[in-house]
């Protein structure tokens, strides 16, 4: 499986209610009424001007990438010379946001696209979410298993902040899941030396260093008759236990460490309760198996 790092597949989908042209007949419902409930930015452009045509696909692509803060309404003023008229525009590409109902900020020429995610926060501070809130998409994303959709998320958050720890290392565990195990190395390479043991890091280490064993995991109906042959072969669970979490059984898996804690917690250096807290961090201190799992490995270390 692999993914790309686009906003392109989304912007075409971007359409009606985020992106649209306005005439003067209907620029007071499409600007000034609905900048009363969301921010909007008017693009003042023409068909012969060359910028325009530079600057009006950023700015499609920054309000896409923004989900739903703010709206683009495109002006020709070829065709609508009057409202650019009233507002004293002489050049373009020019853009005006309006914010309850009249124009609160504004821009001349081409701007570059870091310029315009700094002018979109700007605008939309206060209005919600910002940069936790993509995070936070992003992560329910992963969840789902909406891999290419959590990794376009994450990638924009470090493209306005490139040390985003959270952000990196969700990147990471989009690599990982897509099986590339080397992209998501170096990802997690890239966190500042300070940050490495931040929790989201952790995790993401934890998960690629999971990623790697399952790579190497022999296969499960071997193991689970040898386990079967001789309950005691404690180093045949062990290798049932990564077998199992390779092919997406956690909790099998975790019953089977849990086993040999129970059996011996000494066992090989206390390798099975290494490797439980191993795959309690790479899923997650929130994963509902993590906690039952924590609870019930509690429960027999202090028993």
């Amino acid at each position: 499986m692999s993914f790309i790092i686009s906003g392109a597949d989304n912007q075409n989908n971007a359409g009606g209610d985020l992106i649209k042209e306005t005439t003067t007949q209907t620029f007071v419902a499409d600007v000034i009424e609905a900048s009363k409930e969301v921010p909007v930015l008017v693009d003042f452009w023409a068909p012969w001007c060359g910028p325009c045509k530079q600057l009006t696909p950023r700015l499609e692509q920054a309000v896409t990438n923004a989900g739903g803060k703010v709206k683009l309404v495109k002006m020709n003023i070829d065709q609508y010379p009057e409202v650019a008229g009233q507002l004293g525009i002489q050049s373009i590409p020019a853009v005006f946001a309006f914010k309850d109902g009249r124009p609160v900020d504004g821009f001349m020429g081409a701007v570059g696209e870091g310029e315009l995610r700094q002018f979109i926060d700007r605008i939309t501070a206060g209005e919600g979410g910002g940069v936790e809130q993509q995070l936070e998409a992003a992560e329910t994303a992963l969840a789902q298993d909406n891999v290419n959709e959590a990794a376009n998320l994450f990638a924009e958050v470090l493209q306005s902040d490139k040390e985003n720890v959270n952000a990196l290392a969700g990147l990471a565990k989009c690599y990982i899941k897509s099986g590339d195990l080397d992209r998501a190395e170096q990802m997690l390479g890239m966190v500042p030396a300070g940050q490495q043991m931040d929790s989201a890091v952790t995790s993401a280490k934890a998960m690629l260093d999971l990623a790697r064993k399952s790579e190497e995991a022999a296969d499960t109906s071997e193991l689970e008759q040898k386990v079967a042959d001789d309950p005691a072969d404690l180093q045949a669970r062990f290798d049932l236990a990564l077998a199992l979490q390779a092919k997406g059984k956690r909790e099998a898996a975790m019953e089977q460490l849990l086993e040999i804690v129970k059996r011996d917690r000494e066992w090989n250096e206390g390798a099975a309760r290494q490797q439980l807290v191993e795959f309690f961090d790479a899923w997650g201190a929130n994963d509902p198996l993590t906690v039952k799992g924590r609870q019930r490995l509690s429960g027999i270390l202090f028993s």
